[in-house]
């Protein structure tokens, strides 16, 4: 069965419509909990009880849990080309129109842009490719839209348009205290700085003094190691063995420092949160006004994501540990760090938290997405890049 131009992997069925319909039902109901739970915390019989199907009846449409995610990033990129062909005609050509359009619509479909960044990693690199390969086709119709009057390199095109699938994006990944309406235009706002930006005036990253955490020597290569095959593979197909032969020991010595593959990631997760305090530290004691000190801030955060896998495995993995004691204290963490960036918007533009919050998760997601799949991370300036583009969309 084919939607739009991609092929899905589910064998043909005949009939009248409603296959087809309950096919998609089935998607729209995984990718919802792919994207609340994680995708290895979410079993096929999970997504038949919310869709109130049988988990045969579901097997009908899918040969797997893999191919279903499949199946539904395919179908979010369709979902996009579809928005953005809606865009397009609606604009007439005006940047202004299209990127409003493309906000709204990013708002009220979020798997369109948003599924793949965080699942890719369960998906092959032939399946990946074929998404790369949607989404650029369709980013290039953005580009046409959003360039056509500026000289920019294509290189800068190509870096605005996919920062900007990640700015129009962010409303999944937090609660906006805002109605929708309010929420799009802010997001709107933060879109139209990103695209006025020029990619190539980026200035280098100043870099917060490197801090070595104080810990036992194993437990610390423990952590080492379990972070970066938590990069490399996500948290839920790699086993406490794995782990231990990273570093040279038996699955069963890594219980002798950590009681449990989730310890190990929430211990990872209190790395990520104590280098990001030092950032605030040193932004705090070295920044001279509240631009400043949130331009530091960006600058600290960018270079904490992209030295150390750990914050990167923290954020992506966080739904693994849904109910755990030591889940809810890294949430309060990342909470107050948030806070720390939406307390210095307010102060700088005069508006409420809550529109603050909307340019900070935007902002942060441009690097919080390009780092998760990967996209131009090997570049030499990719830190300088990505600082640049974040204090574009926070105005400063």
């Amino acid at each position: 069965m084919r939607y739009g131009r991609f092929t899905m992997t589910a064998s043909k069925r005949s009939g009248t419509s409603r296959p087809a319909n309950r096919k998609r039902q089935l998607i729209d109901h995984s990718a919802q909990l792919f994207l609340r739970h994680g995708y290895p915390q979410v079993s096929m019989a999970d997504i038949a009880r919310a869709a109130g199907v049988t988990a045969p009846s579901l097997y009908r449409h899918f040969a797997d849990k893999q191919a279903l995610l499949y199946d539904a990033v395919l179908t979010g990129v369709d979902d996009l080309q579809t928005c953005t062909t809606s865009a397009v005609a609606s604009s007439g050509g005006d940047s202004h129109a299209f990127i409003t359009s493309m906000c709204g619509s990013m708002a009220r479909r979020q798997n369109a842009s948003t599924l793949w960044r965080w699942t890719g990693t369960y998906l092959t690199p032939e399946q990946n490719r074929e998404v790369v390969q949607g989404t650029r086709a369709v980013l290039r119709q953005w580009a046409d839209v959003l360039f056509a009057e500026r000289d920019l390199a294509d290189w800068e095109q190509r870096q605005l348009v996919w920062t900007l699938l990640s700015v129009v994006g962010s409303l999944s990944v937090h609660r906006a205290r805002l109605p929708s309406a309010q929420a799009v235009r802010e997001l709107t706002v933060a879109a139209e700085r990103l695209v006025a930006l020029t990619p190539s005036a980026a200035t280098p990253l100043r870099v917060p003094p490197d801090v070595e955490l104080p810990g036992d020597d194993r437990r610390t290569e423990i952590l080492d190691a379990a972070a970066q095959l938590f990069a490399d593979r996500g948290y839920g197909p790699v086993t406490v063995d794995e782990i231990g032969a990273a570093v040279g020991i038996t699955g069963p010595s890594v219980y002798r420092h950590f009681p449990s593959k989730a310890t190990i990631l929430i211990e990872i997760g209190r790395r990520s949160g104590a280098r990001l305090e030092v950032g605030v530290v040193t932004a705090y004691a070295t920044g001279t006004d509240d631009a400043d000190r949130l331009s530091l801030l960006v600058d600290s955060y960018v270079a904490t994501i992209t030295s150390i896998p750990d914050l990167s495995v923290s954020f992506n993995n966080a739904s693994a540990l849904a109910g755990d004691p030591g889940a809810r204290e890294l949430v309060d963490v990342q909470r107050r760090y948030v806070s720390r960036w939406t307390t210095l918007m307010t102060s700088l533009y005069d508006i409420g938290e809550a529109q603050a919050a909307i340019a900070v998760h935007a902002a942060l997601s441009i690097v919080n997405d390009a780092v998760r799949v990967r996209r131009g991370v090997e570049r030499p300036d990719f830190g300088a890049q990505m600082a640049y583009l974040m204090r574009g969309v926070l105005g400063l």
